[in-house]
């Protein structure tokens, strides 16, 4: 069974976010970046599936400009087999729209039976790419995964979901998209040796030109602006009783 895992090259978590007013963007000049953390815990899943027996291959694939090759190759040195590295002339903020045409490209022509993808970006939080990839390809889905179970016969696969009322289990037929939670799982490091191995590993590049997909976006971004007072206050709240009284007073209810 071949594993796909799409994977995405974020402003580091723990930086703070700058605002460019001119361009309405975030401002990425000379800020730290690293994987998504949700695709972290995609690629663990992925490399446990792979060492029980079930895959035979797994794949990293992220799109974006040149440097997008060292969150690829981060990939690569926890344990990845190769990557795919689809190169845009820009950093084009794609839109899931878009990312769900590039990736239904790449999975058609690798054939893949199953997709373990973050269920959100931690920069947009769309939480949208899985579930389009699903429409495009007609695939089963799962998303905001916090179990995972293959069957014996890699036929499908049980998954836990966190919905509002509790715990889902769904069975799911393959070939399937799965988007985990953060329960998941705990992304394991790159060792030194990894590191350098990773150097040595196939990573092949994709132009975005040559898979003929319009890029224009659907939807227009009005404006970005930072968030209230970074000096929050917080309150402890001892019961059901008291959080209620404090949202009325805080006009919430």
């Amino acid at each position: 069974m071949k594993i796909i895992i799409p994977i995405k090259r974020v402003l580091d978590p723990f930086t703070q976010a700058r605002i460019d007013k001119q361009t309405q963007s975030v401002d990425l000049t000379n800020s730290k970046m690293a994987m998504n953390p949700f695709c972290e815990i995609a690629v663990e899943e992925a490399l446990k599936i792979q060492e029980s027996g079930h895959a035979t291959e797994t794949i990293a694939v992220s799109i974006g400009a040149d440097k997008t090759i060292d969150t690829l190759r981060n990939a690569l040195a926890m344990g990845v087999d190769r990557a795919i590295f689809v190169r845009t002339e820009t950093e084009l903020n794609l839109q899931p729209l878009t990312l769900g045409k590039i990736l239904s490209a790449i999975i058609k022509k690798e054939g893949a039976d199953l997709v373990i993808m973050g269920k959100q970006a931690v920069d947009n939080d769309n939480n949208q790419t899985g579930q389009m990839l699903s429409g495009l390809l007609d695939y089963s889905i799962g998303t905001f995964i916090s179990k995972f179970k293959l069957s014996e016969d890699n036929n499908s696969v049980e998954v836990c979901r966190e919905i509002d009322t509790g715990i889902e289990t769904r069975n799911l037929k393959l070939p399937a998209i799965v988007t985990v939670d953060l329960r998941l799982n705990e992304p394991r490091y790159a060792s030194l040796p990894n590191i350098m191995k990773a150097r040595s590993k196939p990573l092949e590049t994709v132009e975005l030109s040559s898979l003929d997909i319009d890029t224009s976006p659907r939807v227009k971004v009005l404006g970005v602006e930072e968030s209230g007072s970074k000096d929050r206050a917080a309150k402890q709240i001892n019961s059901a009783n008291e959080l209620f009284e404090e949202l009325k007073q805080l006009g919430a209810m």
